[in-house]
């Protein structure tokens, strides 16, 4: 592995994102892209004091502008980037909106890292490998999602996700159809990604449900204390769970891989798994990136 290559993460100061920011510095330069500049700070310390090197670029992923902008800060580094991941994500439990009304879930999880991909896409070069942190839980036939108070991607369309608006029939707690269906457009984007530009590789990830994470900070502080100090040691011995430690590992291993692959989708193991019947219909996922081209040509935030 070249140790000139450099390499994005987004959403790179807790859990999984922060140990792969970590495992990333063995391969190169880590941009790290994320909202608050005191905690990208500590992780650049961090990379630095092993003897690594990292950049910190500030964004909020719920801002379409401001990705933007931080994707036209890192073209201007004039690094040799060998692949992007995008891992920034939240998952509130209940519907909150962005400035712009938008859902916050959808804009930070989906819009927010479509519009960043995009930006960058025109300065990768051929073989750059992007990568998209998904979740089973868009995949209304997956059991342990459906236990946990999933019923799938409520998707009707760009629009209307963005509005906080999903298809009825879905969870109890709006937090939930909006995370799995912003995460089946991520998985969208890799599938239709991966065919319209064979140029660079696109790939996604399901890291697994790694209770020591940061992404249920919204639950409560019972049920994260729980969730880190009971339930975390138990991951490794119960199918489909991980903990960040090895969620990092196996993403890191993928985003260097020297291989051809593109539009395959890993799971906690890093073997090939299927996402829902919906997002596997190419026809549907083309429409997903038009749809969120379209919303994201009429934005605002510019």
């Amino acid at each position: 592995m070249n140790s000139q290559n450099a390499w994005i993460i987004t959403g790179p100061t807790s859990g999984i994102g922060r140990r792969a920011a970590l495992e990333l510095a063995a391969h190169g330069t880590v941009v790290l892209v994320g909202r608050d500049p005191a905690r990208l700070a500590v992780v650049e310390h961090q990379i630095e004091a092993k003897g690594g090197r990292a950049v910190p670029i500030v964004a909020d992923f719920s801002d379409v502008g401001s990705v933007r902008r931080a994707a036209g800060e890192i073209v201007a580094l004039g690094l040799p980037i060998a692949g992007v991941l995008n891992n920034a994500g939240i998952f509130p439990l209940e519907r909150r909106t962005t400035p712009q009304g938008w859902d916050l879930t959808y804009a930070t999880n989906h819009l927010g890292p479509f519009a960043f991909t995009e930006a960058l896409v025109p300065y990768l070069p051929d073989g750059a490998n992007v990568v998209f942190v998904c979740s089973g839980v868009e995949d209304p036939e997956r059991r342990p999602a459906v236990v946990a108070g999933f019923r799938g991607a409520r998707f009707i369309s760009v629009e209307a996700s963005a509005r906080g608006e999903w298809k009825p029939g879905g969870s109890a707690r709006p937090g939930l159809d909006a995370y799995a269906t912003s995460k089946q457009g991520n998985l969208a984007t890799v599938l239709a990604f991966a065919r319209e530009m064979p140029r660079l590789r696109f790939n996604a990830v399901e890291p697994g449900f790694s209770p020591g994470s940061a992404l249920a900070r919204d639950a409560g502080p019972v049920l994260v204390f729980v969730s880190k100090y009971v339930l975390s040691p138990l991951a490794p011995m119960i199918k489909y769970w991980s903990t960040p430690k090895r969620a990092a590992r196996m993403i890191t291993e993928v985003l260097t891989a020297d291989s051809d692959a593109s539009g395959v989708y890993y799971d906690e193991r890093g073997e090939p798994m299927r996402g829902s019947a919906q997002v596997r219909d190419p026809e549907f996922s083309a429409r997903v990136v038009s749809e969120t081209r379209t919303l994201l040509a009429t934005s605002v935030n510019e």
